[in-house]
């Protein structure tokens, strides 16, 4: 039987929010919105036209959302957290991570081109969405999942309560620096108006 310490220590542990967790919900948002990429893509395979407003609007998401705001809470923190407590950043699941976010860089770089060439009236630049945008959807759902399931346990695991209470203050700090106060809820806004646009 637990002593009244015990159980106080354990519902204090319970309810600290961890920072591994606001990631995890995070991704979820991200692999909304690769969804609605991925059907998309369907359109612009089947030569249907996609406004190309709406598509202006994924690629702000996908650069502001999950690489400004979510790759940098990783990157600038959680990692360099993670590189104090003893993991190598260019070797081992750190290694891997920032070279997958590079990767997903480039094919963002290839959709946003492919994207001003098909706003300005270029049909042909659909096809260069669709490559760059299901390269990217094929990473980052692997990505998240490695992330999720191997990764953030790893942190869990390594890193002193007062550490990921520190890394949630760092967190807010950033979104409000990087993204602005309010835009986190308008970029869901703007999930679920293209759920329903996309994924009817």
């Amino acid at each position: 039987m637990r002593s009244a310490e015990q159980v106080k220590e354990k519902r204090h542990e319970t309810a600290v929010v961890k920072p591994t967790e606001q990631l995890k919900t995070e991704h979820n948002a991200i692999k909304l919105m690769l969804k609605i990429l991925g059907a998309v893509s369907d359109r612009l395979e089947a030569g249907e036209e996609v406004d190309a407003g709406h598509l202006e609007r994924m690629e702000e998401f996908i650069k502001i959302f999950a690489d400004k705001c979510h790759h940098g809470k990783e990157e600038d923190l959680l990692f360099v957290a993670m590189e104090e407590a003893g993991f190598p950043r260019q070797a081992g699941p750190i290694g891997v991570m920032l070279y997958e976010h590079d990767l997903g860089r480039g094919y963002v770089r290839g959709m946003s081109q492919a994207i001003a060439r098909y706003k300005a009236g270029d049909r042909s630049a659909a096809s260069d969405i669709v490559t760059n945008a299901r390269n990217y959807v094929n990473l980052l759902s692997q990505h998240i999942d490695k992330e999720d399931n191997v990764l953030y346990p790893m942190a869990d695991a390594a890193l002193s309560e007062k550490k990921q209470e520190q890394l949630v203050c760092d967190f807010e700090r950033v979104e409000l620096e990087r993204i602005g106060p309010g835009k986190h809820e308008e970029f869901h806004q703007l999930l679920d108006y293209l759920q329903g646009v996309y994924l009817k």
